[in-house]
């Protein structure tokens, strides 16, 4: 059967406009008094009182407000506009939660890109962004960027499911879907920007949903790798296990579905199960949809994500459902070198050739390193074995001893930096890491073999640091393939105010995990790219990036 029906379009607005009149914090907010504020714009405090601001934020805004006054001309854009960024920024420095970027990009109608772009010309006019800000304002980017790949994915995605029986009936399973997506990736990640995972949890989502619709709801792909599938439990058969046990089975996961789902997405079908038997199954026990035949309430879930939205004072992502008028990509065009001419017909316009989506590139780079690294095993290979028994020390045991432990200890930091039920994804990227760090290893002494003309590498091969350092940069290449460390977004993670280290694993975080000194790491990263020629141009140049920002700043810190 479909979801329970939602409200229809126009009262879905009216439950928005109605969430959103509730601030985060209004139960521990003080009620701004507008007695106290009479020295300031009237129009100024009438917007911080529809978005319920305390008289300190009212302040602290007002003072910004006055010391970028002079510059409006630079910034050029309305007083309101520029009200609501100095309320955005008071916000985020003086730790005060009382609106949503939502509700202010509600109050001042702009999108998220132009409001993004109006607090950085605050800051490049006037240099009163703090760290803090700055931070905050790249995760709000990243994640806005992210959440946009997303729905465009999912949009053309359903296109492909299901079918157009009834464009209302669809239209409401698919906004169910999506809202449950947007729930699961708030309640199972931590760092709710990571591109990959979270469309990974988008795969599984669609799963739960697709093996719940009726079959005349479906395309015949869908259909038909559906039918290969046992029944779900009746109800009756769930009641009777539920005597039995207390604690809920494990959801029973439809494998041939996902493995259609993955391969018409061009992701890995093995990490799609892995990150359902983890975080998505933690996700349903947690609503009790363990192995339930039916579609998931959709008030409730509505109701469970607006909770959520409201206490992260983010973006409301349902409104990419929508395409509401704060989220709406502005239109770009395509630039003079992206045109690619026709062959043969000199008359005509050439042929556009939109840019590779993020999500694309994502999953067109992992398999590009899953596909290098196929012939690597998990443990070292016949040659690299040799090498090791022709030390004078052999090093063998120190090398899995050494992996044994940072597997752990990677994993376990990875899990709580991304998301409670992710250690296992954790050691997944390891698992890579290790495969990458014994192919660049061995090719590195065959080339110093070649060079040296000898076959005995003992002291370098019993060095600890080596090994670690080599690790180390193997473990970067894997999570700067994944996204998860990168430098496109000003992902540094400078160890200060910001980002919070338990939740940015970009570049140097790998070097705190391990336990490894700037200096160590940079001295390998040119030998690594010299014995690796298949990396990326993107991998070498954020390798690249690592090395300079260790020179620089890094290798500096005390």
């Amino acid at each position: 059967m479909p979801p329970k029906k939602r409200n229809t379009g126009t009262t879905h607005s009216k439950e928005l406009k109605s969430a959103e009149s509730v601030s985060p914090d209004k139960k521990d907010s003080p009620e701004l008094s507008v007695k106290k504020h009479r020295d300031k714009d009237a129009e100024f405090v009438t917007l911080c009182k529809s978005l319920h601001v305390t008289d300190l934020l009212c302040d602290h805004a007002w003072k910004l407000w006055k010391s970028v006054e002079d510059s409006m001309a630079e910034i050029a854009d309305t007083q309101k506009r520029v009200w609501g960024a100095c309320l955005f920024v008071s916000g985020i420095d003086v730790d005060v939660s009382c609106f949503t970027l939502t509700q202010v990009l509600k109050a001042i109608i702009l999108n998220v890109k132009q409001f993004v772009d109006l607090v950085r010309k605050l800051d490049v006019n006037m240099d009163t962004i703090s760290t803090k800000v700055n931070s905050a304002l790249t995760r709000v980017e990243k994640k806005y960027d992210v959440t946009l790949a997303l729905y465009q994915r999912f949009e053309k995605t359903c296109k492909n499911i299901f079918a157009l029986v009834s464009d209302d009936q669809e239209r409401e399973t698919t906004r169910s879907c999506w809202t449950m997506f947007l729930l699961a990736k708030g309640r199972a990640l931590q760092m709710e920007d990571d591109l990959v995972i979270s469309f990974q949890l988008l795969l599984c989502t669609l799963e739960l949903f697709i093996k719940r619709c009726p079959s005349d709801l479906l395309q015949p792909l869908y259909k038909s790798a559906l039918s290969k599938v046992q029944s779900p439990p009746t109800r009756t058969s769930r009641r009777n296990q539920s005597k039995v046990k207390t604690r809920p089975p494990e959801p029973e996961v439809d494998f041939q579905l996902l493995k259609t789902l993955c391969e018409e997405n061009e992701c890995n079908a093995e990490e799609v199960k892995n990150v359902y038997q983890t975080s998505f199954s933690a996700f349903l026990d947690s609503l009790d949809l363990s192995r339930s035949p039916d579609f998931p309430q959709a008030n409730d879930i509505n109701q469970q994500y607006e909770e959520h939205y409201l206490k992260s004072r983010d973006i409301d992502g349902r409104l990419f459902f929508d395409r509401d008028e704060t989220v709406v990509p502005p239109k770009v065009e395509i630039s003079q070198v992206e045109r690619t001419p026709k062959k043969n017909l000199p008359d005509e316009d050439g042929i556009l050739i939109p840019p590779q989506t993020p999500i694309r590139a994502a999953m067109t780079s992992i398999q590009q390193l899953r596909g290098d690294l196929t012939s690597s095993g998990d443990q070292p290979s016949t040659n690299l074995a040799t090498y090791f028994k022709n030390c004078t020390v052999d090093p063998t045991q120190g090398v899995l001893k050494r992996l044994e432990t940072l597997g752990q200890v990677f994993s376990q930091r990875f899990g709580q930096a991304v998301g409670l039920h992710c250690v296992a994804l954790g050691l997944q990227r390891f698992k890579l890491g290790v495969r990458l760090y014994y192919k660049v290893m061995e090719a590195m002494l065959k080339s110093e073999e070649k060079r040296l003309s000898v076959q005995n590498f003992s002291k370098l091969l019993n060095d600890s640091t080596f090994h670690t350092s080599l690790l180390a940069c193997a473990l970067e290449v894997v999570m700067a393939t994944y996204g998860e460390s990168s430098f496109k977004t000003g992902g540094y993670n400078h160890g200060g105010s910001g980002d919070p280290v338990e939740t940015n694993v970009c570049f140097p975080w790998i070097l705190d995990v391990v336990n490894l000194s700037a200096f160590d790491f940079y001295k390998v990263i040119e030998s690594f790219i010299k014995a690796e020629p298949t990396l990326s141009k993107d991998i070498v140049k954020h390798l690249e990036t690592s090395e300079n920002l260790i020179m620089e700043r890094i290798a500096w810190r005390p």
